[in-house]
């Protein structure tokens, strides 16, 4: 039940920064409000981790396999894609396409076992629900 609350707050989180960041974008540049908000981010890290946490913060660099390193050089591009997908298909939309591209690859990632995931066999439940939230978009989209 808990996992479930945490992630309801991190979609509804995740529609309001990028509403936040897209209206950061139109006072200064898409590059330039990826940094704040980057930068603010790894304050607010950096104040959680010496209130609370105080793990050595370069055991960071034990994980294997190396490219695993590069979760937030991703992160850079996630910030300008939402950015970019709001201003130009509004809150709504973008962040129902978001949901589906991230559905969609979560489930490709699971079902090839990627990245060190544990392997998961196809269920045509699963791709019903996908093909479901699709036709979701397309009912909420048209005109």
């Amino acid at each position: 039940m808990l996992g479930l609350m945490i992630a309801l707050v991190s979609g509804a989180l995740m529609s309001v920064q990028g509403v936040f960041n897209t209206q950061v974008t139109k006072a200064s540049s898409i590059w330039a409000a990826n940094i704040f908000v980057q930068f603010s981010a790894l304050l607010v890290c950096l104040a959680v981790w010496l209130c609370a946490d105080r793990s050595p913060l370069l055991s960071v660099f034990k994980v294997e396999p190396k490219y695993m390193l590069l979760g937030g050089a991703i992160g850079a591009f996630i910030t300008y894609t939402v950015i970019k997908s709001m201003d130009m298909l509004g809150p709504a939309r973008a962040v129902m396409l978001i949901v589906i591209a991230q559905l969609i690859v979560a489930y490709l990632i699971e079902l090839f076992g990627m990245f060190g995931v544990e392997k998961q066999p196809w269920e045509w439940r699963k791709a019903l629900g996908m093909a479901i939230a699709i036709a979701g978009i397309v009912i909420f989209k048209w005109k």
